[in-house]
């Protein structure tokens, strides 16, 4: 008896062995999916290093590299490359445990090391007030590193572990090392789900399913990003098979996508990028902007809901906020109503009865047809300007380094809360902050530093309050980000992530099967 039931036993485990495997453990990787990228890929993005305060980079660093914690479907701070956080009582002290086992693609071990190095290079957004806070990185054993800051800082966590930087990816400090920053963005190693095959900048990036992911290995073996920044182009791609998602539709082409059999469009159900019109002149008391009634007089040129309708066929959301609603600590405002014969009075009031020469305007690439549209509203009320276009990666370093001047049409998806946002833009630490306002810095630190969520709350409506009245900015609306989806892709990705404009997780990606 004894004997028939080990042999039933040995039946039994060699069945759950084919048919539970089978199961429960994931597919080999198959396919190639193809994005068609709606702007031209640049080498810096393939480096957490060098992350800007704006979501692009992060279509790569999903990919090709892991943090500790990260935006995932459970919540915007899930532990990934670390397997726990926890914070003192005092909020002082954050330490990491790293997950056991996990690896580079070059079979080295993400160790303590590693994360203390990855964040003292860090030179990106909020890398500033990250280092002024953080007094001091300690690394307690290989899988254990804590963070000590000098004051409790309750935005830690949302700095460090969110898109709205990218200081808590990490990367591999003897490699770096070894072939110096350069060489990185040549041929990155990461940690992510997918391995780097071939960068060709401005065309194309290729990268490889990694069987070694922590979390699981992709579905997907190999994914491509394309750079196809013309719309049209990306849509006849999409339509011919050449790609299976394409990247920002808009107006008429979207349109055609939509009635096209066997495609869809699909977009984020929220949406953390606002656009808005930056005028860095304002702080020059010899420029037209400096004037408030300017600044008011073209918010009140622009008629947003049929741009809206015209761009983005009418899924964005007008707003009269920098802040996006899907932020935390954010603040709505209803538009500026379009009201050309009011612009003209405010314009005549401050001094231009026949309008002025605004200079260069600067559309967010690639939305040129929306730069064309704004540049048409001021010019109707006697605001004058020239559309001079820029690649992103060239204008996001041009609007960093200051030597953007005139009217920028700003927008950012990058994560975060109310403060990260008003960190890169209006603090005077921010990466693109043009002038700052005293009173508005005070608060912004004095926020910084309260744990009191209510009152710290409190002080960012302030702030965002003072931003309205000054009208600093001229928002437009919150941006529906629309994606064109072939009829091979079966998960594209969108809406797992909260808020995320684009693809993830990546390994989670699924092409139907033949």
């Amino acid at each position: 008896m004894r004997s028939f039931m080990s042999r039933v036993l040995v039946v039994l485990l060699a069945v759950l062995s084919v048919f539970g495997v089978a199961g429960s453990a994931t597919a080999a990787p198959e396919g190639t999916m193809t994005w068609g990228v709606h702007i031209t890929l640049a080498s810096r993005w393939l480096d957490p290093a060098e992350t800007e305060g704006i979501i692009t980079p992060f279509m790569v660093l999903y990919a090709l590299h892991d943090a500790l914690v990260k935006p995932m479907p459970a919540g915007i701070n899930t532990p990934s490359l670390a397997e726990s956080f926890t914070q003192s009582k005092d909020g002082l002290t954050y330490e990491f445990v790293i997950r056991k086992g996990v690896k580079f693609h070059n079979g080295e071990p993400v160790t303590a090391t590693d994360v203390k190095f990855s964040f003292e290079r860090y030179k990106g957004a909020g890398a500033k007030l990250l280092k002024e806070r953080v007094r001091e990185i300690q690394v307690v054993d290989p899988g254990r590193v804590r963070f000590l800051l000098k004051e409790p800082w309750p935005d830690f966590m949302t700095f460090y572990g969110t898109s709205a930087t990218g200081a808590g990816w990490i990367v591999p400090k003897a490699y770096v090392e070894k072939v110096g920053d350069d060489g990185f963005k040549r041929a990155p190693i990461g940690a992510g789900p997918y391995k780097f095959v071939s960068f060709n900048p401005g065309v194309e990036l290729v990268m490889e399913a990694w069987d070694g992911y922590w979390r699981k290995v992709p579905n997907v073996k190999r994914l491509v990003l394309r750079s196809l920044p013309e719309e049209t182009t990306r849509a006849a791609a999409l339509k011919k098979g050449e790609i299976d998602i394409a990247y920002l539709l808009t107006g008429p082409v979207a349109e055609d996508i939509q009635r096209t059999p066997g495609f869809k469009l699909v977009a984020p159900k929220e949406s953390q990028g606002t656009f808005w019109l930056d005028l860095p002149d304002q702080w020059d008391p010899k420029s037209p902007w400096h004037d408030r009634r300017v600044r008011q007089a073209a918010s009140h040129a622009i008629d947003r809901q049929a741009l809206n309708q015209a761009e983005t066929l009418g899924f964005s959301r007008p707003t009269g906020s920098l802040i996006p609603r899907a932020l935390e600590f954010s603040r709505f405002f209803e538009p500026d109503a379009f009201d050309p014969p009011k612009a003209k009075r405010l314009l005549a009031e401050a001094g231009y009865p026949n309008g002025f020469d605004a200079g260069d305007l600067y559309p967010w690439p690639p939305y040129f047809s929306m730069g064309e549209a704004l540049a048409s509203y001021l010019q109707s009320v006697g605001i004058r300007t020239k559309i001079r276009t820029m690649e992103r990666a060239a204008m996001t370093t041009a609007w960093r380094e200051k030597k953007l001047k005139n009217v920028i049409v700003g927008i950012t998806g990058a994560g975060g809360n109310a403060a990260t946002r008003l960190d890169a833009y209006v603090s005077k630490n921010g990466i693109y902050t043009a002038g700052v306002m005293p009173e508005v810095e005070d608060l912004f630190q004095r926020q910084a530093r309260e744990t009191d969520v209510k009152k710290r709350e409190a002080l960012l409506h302030q702030i965002q309050q003072i931003l309205h009245d000054r009208l600093t900015h001229i928002p437009i609306y919150e941006l529906a980000f629309i994606w064109g989806v072939g009829p091979s892709v079966e998960e594209p990705g969108i809406n797992l992530i909260r808020s995320f404009a684009y693809s993830g997780p990546l390994e989670d990606l699924r092409l139907k099967r033949p």
